[in-house]
């Protein structure tokens, strides 16, 4: 972050994290600085701005993007690596697309979002953490997240995760930029 007269700012939460760590420190941190980058793009805003869409026929806005990387989470570290059934939060098999499609302009929605948001972080952190090895593996047999139908190790899922936010997170900046001009972080 910035101050108004272009100098780096002190408070951007992402910066003095742990440096020269280890493979899984170095890892846990960069999805640690996605996930608050996501959280810093979509701060001060209501729910009509956060719902507010790109453009036609896009139905990409920010509360979309908090619903899909839910959902991405939930899938890569409770199912696909935890191996639990458990539904999907807003998609479903006749509306692939309902993490974006269901992101509307209404409070309820936004903090529904956001919790399940929450919720799927702070399990995949709590995973991650108490994980033996990033050895370990899962099962992707539908090739959901590019294992080539197979096992996936937590090291190879942890960088998926860093590239699916870092991926949505040139949208989050053109999004909020569209929506008051707030660019930077």
């Amino acid at each position: 972050m910035f101050t108004a007269d272009g100098k780096p700012s002190d408070d951007d939460p992402r910066e003095n994290g742990p440096t020269l760590g280890d493979e899984r420190t170095t890892l846990v941190e960069n999805l640690r600085c996605a996930r608050l980058t996501l959280e810093m793009k979509c701060s001060d805003l209501d729910a009509e701005a956060m719902a507010r869409r790109a453009v036609e026929p896009s139905t990409m806005s920010l509360l979309g993007l908090v619903r899909h990387l839910a959902e991405v989470e939930r899938a890569t570290f409770r199912v696909m690596m935890a191996g639990q059934d458990v539904p999907k939060l807003f998609t479903t098999a006749t509306d692939r697309d309902g993490d974006f499609d269901g992101a509307v302009a209404d409070p309820q929605v936004v903090a529904q979002a956001w919790a399940a948001w929450r919720a799927e972080a702070d399990f995949a952190t709590r995973f991650v953490a108490e994980a033996p090895s990033l050895d370990i593996t899962g099962d992707d047999p539908l090739n959901l997240h590019g294992s080539g139908g197979g096992q996936m190790s937590l090291r190879e899922a942890l960088i998926g995760m860093i590239w699916e936010y870092a991926r949505h997170m040139g949208h989050a900046d053109l999004l909020r930029e569209r929506i008051d001009g707030r660019i930077g972080q």
